[in-house]
């Protein structure tokens, strides 16, 4: 052990949280409709599976984009040679268009200011290693994705402060606790470099509010700190509130020309709008030549494939499609979360109301033994080894409150959510007739007890008066 990094022998990683442990779990024993009926169903994972058809069909139709030829001339040996890490300009062009599609096109971007990544992992880990090190801190607001503290802290050095929001207001940020992290930052001598939050926010499913992001720019302001805008489920908002960008807010209030424009960032990815995550195509939006610049040099140890810039140019060019997709995959998405919703109601369970993402934040407080994460974590092993469905603890997400867990409804097919749904309402009925044989069991003794005592009572004051007389 004294040969290797304490990178490699740290346990900060995260790869403990019950968020991954329940990934393992469904590895071990995955469900199968036909080889494993009974296996552990996945509704841990946020993938976006509900629209192939429609890339597949594409795909079919644009042969050339696929065999990498270019007017039926291959093309396989340019890209297959030495690209450097600028990336591809027709790829780059066609991303920073679909970006500005998805957001009605109310604001625009500049393929000088985008950096690609290998991922929306790689994005965010890239721009913590531009603005923080070791001994600064990045406030997250509560409940947030659990593998940000791999993405933001493992390699980079930097901590993460909770912004603590809670179910009183839905989970939005408030002024007070925003102030209240930055000074919980202070008291533990770490310097704040800057908020990051996801819109829409994983794991609630909700767009942010025109008041919460006109409170995070004035906040930023305030502090003189950075703030980094996580907007990889842009394209999955699916019902009102629209979602609103991070860029349209700046613009809206005229800051181009302002200190603070240099300080916001935007992270994108093709992993859930358009539900390519093994592709491993991220991007960095900066208005900071200077991280735009350092950005793009780190990004050589996280490239994407001149292969699959190539082929995803081709596709993200074809404004027929990309419309067509854009709709077709927002009406999928809001009939599959209200399958979702309806099946989690039957069974006695809500939800936080939400309008975007691939999953639903669940209410399963009253399903509790006990109002801890001690009870929490009871419920989602019973739900894990017992129900056989993998959904993911609100505590592995940093939540306040025991009894949310976050259930993706995107990643399987419609009669697989059907059946998790059946065994997540037998489960629950089961557990409400356990609690009233016990409450039944509980009354009974009470009344046991009162005759036991009124008789005792009885007999005493028999007792007494024979011993009178």
């Amino acid at each position: 052990m004294g040969l290797l990094s304490r990178k490699v022998t740290c346990n900060s990683h995260g790869q403990d949280s019950s968020y991954f442990l329940g990934w393992q779990e469904f590895e071990k024993n995955p469900y199968d409709e036909v080889k494993n009926p009974k296996g552990i169903i996945q509704m841990g994972l946020a993938e976006n599976q509900l629209c192939f058809d429609l890339l597949e069909s594409w795909l079919a139709k644009n042969p050339d984009a696929v065999s990498f030829k270019r007017e039926e001339q291959s093309i396989f040996k340019e890209l297959a040679l030495f690209q450097d890490y600028h990336g591809l300009p027709a790829f780059k062009k066609a991303l920073v268009d679909f970006m500005a599609e998805i957001r009605g096109n109310k604001v625009s971007f500049d393929t000088d200011h985008l950096v690609l990544t290998a991922g929306a992992t790689s994005a965010n880990e890239t721009l913590i290693f531009c603005l923080a090190e070791k001994g600064d801190a990045i406030l997250l607001p509560t409940p947030y994705y659990p593998g940000f503290d791999r993405d933001l802290k493992w390699r980079t050095g930097a901590e993460i402060v909770p912004i603590q929001c809670s179910s009183s207001n839905g989970f939005q940020i408030t002024e007070s606790a925003l102030e209240a992290a930055y000074q919980e930052a202070q008291r533990k001598n770490l310097r704040v470099k800057g908020v990051l939050v996801t819109n829409p926010s994983n794991p609630l499913g909700t767009t942010m509010s025109r008041n919460e992001l006109d409170l995070l720019v004035n906040f930023v302001t305030d502090k003189e700190i950075h703030l980094i805008s996580d907007e990889i489920y842009s394209g999955t908002v699916f019902s009102s509130p629209a979602f609103v960008s991070i860029m349209e807010v700046l613009k809206d209030r005229k800051l181009e020309n302002t200190q603070v424009w240099e300080r916001v960032h935007v992270v994108y990815s093709l992993s859930k709008d358009l539900g390519l995550p093994g592709f491993r195509v991220g991007a960095i939006y900066s208005n900071d030549p200077i991280v735009v610049a350092a950005a793009t040099k780190m990004s050589s140890f996280g490239l994407v494939s001149s292969q699959t810039q190539y082929l995803l140019s081709a596709m993200l060019s074809d404004k027929k499609f990309t419309k067509e997709y854009i709709s077709k995959n927002h009406k999928r998405l809001q009939k599959r979360q209200n399958k979702l919703v309806s099946g989690l109601e039957k069974a006695g369970i809500s939800c936080l109301e939400s309008n975007a993402g691939l999953f639903c934040w669940v209410d399963m407080r009253h399903l509790l033994s006990s109002n801890t994460f001690e009870a929490e974590m009871e419920l989602w092993k019973r739900i894990v080894y017992d129900v056989k469905l993998n959904i993911s603890p609100g505590s592995s997400c940093h939540c306040t409150e025991p009894g949310w867990f976050r259930v993706c409804f995107a990643n399987m097919s419609e009669d697989t959510l059907k059946l998790a749904m059946q065994r997540l309402k037998s489960f629950v009925s089961s557990i409400t007739i356990d609690n009233q044989t016990h409450q039944d069991l509980k009354n009974m003794r009470k009344k046991n007890r009162t005759k036991w005592v009124f008789r005792l009572s009885f007999q005493s004051f028999h007792d007494r008066e024979q011993g009178e007389r």
